[in-house]
């Protein structure tokens, strides 16, 4: 049998297996042995082979032939295709501009696309390119970098306390962070788990702190002031190397503990034990979580993470969180994307630019100089998560021509229609386009109301080169195990074609991916297929650490900046604040928390995979006995949860771990099995949680527009039988 060394796309994650071969086809995926990664699998990654063999996959072009969600396919040939795709996009270029053609994609699934999709939309002159990464991680580097210029890594191997914000990693959910966090504590680093929910972490957990959902940015506020008013910071650090210390002191003490202790719910004392644990027991790491990401604070919820961790002396440093920097032997994708080709003029289009720019162009600009300075390149897309428009305003342009019409959507292995907040919207603004292309395996509510769809590759099928997206300067190969079936090809061809039916193919001159990689590996002197046979995973030479006291910080300054001269400039707060949550009313009392993480599924995907789904087939809610009883729900009812933007249906899951008045609700449910097409959309309509998910001004993140998830108000409504 023979076995391929492969990094598992199954979630964004990542991990390092090992691909066993049989005639051709890759019939098991085990976990490497290679100590770095070893028991770094599950089950998604395990049940991977049999899902991209299942008999639904999309395995060759299909145009649309009815009406717009009619479910009428036509297949026909990537030739075909690309050619009617090609000039129908040039045609919206001609008569709106390139800033009518917009973008989604992922991070996973078919959607590894190295930087390529950025170039041709750079060179064809659109900066509409969005992603979940808005709501996941993406965010949170692009506000790190405000802050001190990257996006830091926590060094497991020596920490001695972790601090999870509402982040949960579990055996199957996050595996290699779940191993990485059981090693930390069985050498006795500390666990500090701040959940609503008792999670599995919060169970083995030194100090839970069962915070009220979405308080996340006030519980920083008051860990801080325990750290500053008690000394417990690093004096020396706070003075050679912050900007507006001193004014980040005087806004800190407007949240003493007693303020913070009635705003989050968790009694004082514990508040000020957990900020000593944290600011003592160090180096400690808070890991980046999905939590603060989907908060009306969300902003200042990622500051304030980044003021713990440098004022009390753990940026940079072993057992902290890293700054690795570029790896200076490859190829780096932000350099491949030539954001330098778009023109100031086709910037300033960028949509919702002007309301929310912390991750647009205008937001980053001030950066561009302090990260050529200390990284050694203008650009530093770190988990693609600088330089994007900003979702909810694409779909308004899509929808309603505001400010301009966007009339091209293309989307990448991201099932989209269920990935942002406010679906209807969303629903809309796909309805509202002149051509929708999907580059998918399967037929997904988004790939029903497209135009083409062209069927994707899986991780198994082709070569990969990984970075952590630009987060990490370990850079790791994956071989192609097996050949795609039938038509599937990789993101790299697919945006090869674009870029020829663009004219941009000068820009575009690798003939295949393999040729493409070596261009990126050429430093090494070693051709990809040399370079995945030598290395597991290749570093970028010996670590080093305080690396700021030789280069400075990447910020304007120079310094960590507590006071955010980029904000002060945008014309927002340079200081971290607190907004209330949105208060219950009479007509939705409850609060509803999105975003169970299933360990089966990841985002919308897998729900296809018998074994998976028989593990889970129905979306549950989690809620408490005493809200259950006070509503009057009984185990596994179906139930409605509603909000004012809509309602889901779901099963009720009553457990003891969940605090009361909190509804806890799956993500991106939909069941392939049901009938496609519009109105139908194989249960999306029943199940999305994006429906309940409103996205008006008073529940985005003020410098990001990202979408209020943690706290959304709500009911339950009960079902006819």
């Amino acid at each position: 049998m023979e076995e391929k060394r492969v990094i598992c796309a199954s979630c964004d994650i990542a991990c390092s297996v090992v691909a066993q071969v049989e005639e051709g086809r890759v019939v098991k995926v085990r976990s490497s042995r290679n100590p770095l990664f070893r028991d770094n699998i599950c089950m998604k990654g395990i049940y991977a082979p049999k899902g991209f063999a299942h008999p639904n996959r999309i395995l060759e072009p299909l145009k649309r032939v009815g009406e717009r969600g009619s479910g009428e396919w036509q297949i026909v040939s990537w030739e075909t295709a690309m050619a009617d795709i090609g000039e129908r996009l040039r045609g919206i270029i001609e008569r709106h501009g390139p800033e009518a053609w917009a973008v989604s994609t992922s991070q996973w699934n078919t959607s590894t696309d190295y930087g390529l999709g950025r170039r041709v939309m750079n060179l064809a002159g659109s900066p509409n390119w969005i992603s979940g990464v808005s709501l996941c991680a993406g965010n949170t580097a692009a506000v790190n970098r405000m802050t001190y210029g990257w996006f830091p890594w926590p060094d497991y191997t020596q920490t001695n306390c972790i601090v999870l914000f509402g982040h949960n990693p579990r055996r199957h959910s996050w595996t290699p962070i779940y191993n990485n966090i059981r090693r930390a504590q069985k050498r006795g680093a500390k666990l500090i788990v701040l959940d609503p929910r008792r999670s599995e972490n919060a169970e083995l957990a030194d100090l839970w702190l069962p915070l009220k959902a979405g308080t996340d940015a006030a519980m920083c506020l008051g860990w801080l002031n325990v750290i500053l008013e008690e000394g417990l910071h690093d004096e020396d650090f706070a003075a050679r190397w912050t900007h507006g210390f001193e004014a980040f002191r005087e806004r800190i003490r407007e949240y003493p503990v007693e303020r913070v202790a009635k705003i989050t719910g968790v009694d004082a004392e514990l508040i000020r034990k957990a900020a000593r644990t944290y600011a003592t027991n160090g180096p400690s790491v808070i890991p980046w979580t999905p939590i603060t990401d989907q908060q009306r604070n969300s902003t200042s919820a990622i500051r304030l993470h980044c003021a713990l961790r440098a004022l009390c002396g753990y940026l940079d440093v072993p057992g902290g969180e890293t700054l690795q920097g570029f790896n200076p032997n490859i190829v780096p994708e932000s350099a491949i994307e030539l954001h330098g080709a778009l023109s100031g003029a086709q910037r300033a289009k960028q949509l919702g630019a002007d309301h929310h720019p912390a991750f647009t162009y205008r937001g980053t600009a001030a950066l561009k100089e302090p990260t050529r300075r200390v990284w050694g390149h203008e650009y530093a897309n770190l988990i693609t998560g600088s330089y994007m428009a900003v979702p909810p305003a694409v779909f308004q342009a899509m929808a309603h021509a505001d400010p301009y019409p966007v009339k091209a959507f293309f989307v990448l292995g991201n099932n989209a229609l269920m990935s942002y907040a406010n679906m209807h919207l969303i629903h809309k603004a796909i309805m509202n386009q002149e051509l929708v292309v999907v580059h998918e395996q399967f037929m997904t509510p988004t790939a029903q109301l497209a135009d083409y769809i062209l069927p994707g590759d899986a991780w198994t099928e082709r070569p990969w080169l990984h970075d952590a997206w630009g987060w990490m300067a370990q850079v790791r190969p994956s071989e192609q195990a097996m050949q795609p079936p039938g038509e599937c090809r990789s993101t790299f061809e697919f945006w090869r074609l674009v870029a020829i039916q663009l004219g941009l193919q000068e820009q575009f001159p690798w003939a295949s991916i393999e040729e493409f990689h070596n261009y990126r590996l050429k430093a090494t002197g070693l051709t990809f297929e040399e370079f995945a046979a030598r290395y597991d995973v290749y570093f970028a030479g010996t670590e080093k650490f305080k690396k700021y006291e030789k280069t400075g910080f990447a910020t304007p300054t120079g310094k960590v900046e507590l006071h955010s001269t980029i904000l002060e400039d945008l014309g927002f707060n340079p200081l971290p604040y607190y907004r209330e949550e949105p208060p219950p009313n009479a007509e939705f009392p409850l609060a509803l928390f999105t975003g169970v993480r299933e360990q089966e599924y990841f985002q919308t995907g897998h729900r296809h995979i018998p074994e998976l789904r028989r593990r889970k087939p129905e979306p549950e809610m989690y809620l408490s006995a005493a809200t259950a009883q006070r509503w009057g729900v009984e185990q596994d009812e179906w139930v409605a949860v509603r909000s004012k933007t809509g309602s889901v249906k779901l099963r009720a899951n009553i457990r003891d771990d969940m605090p009361e008045n909190l509804i806890r609700v799956p993500h991106g449910w939909w069941k392939p099995e049901m009938p496609q097409g519009v109105g139908k959309l194989s249960g999306a309509w029943d199940y999305a949680d994006a429906q309940v998910c409103p996205d008006d001004e008073d529940f985005l993140d003020r410098e990001q527009g990202i979408p209020h998830l943690k706290g959304i108000p709500c009911r339950i409504d009960k079902l006819a039988a």
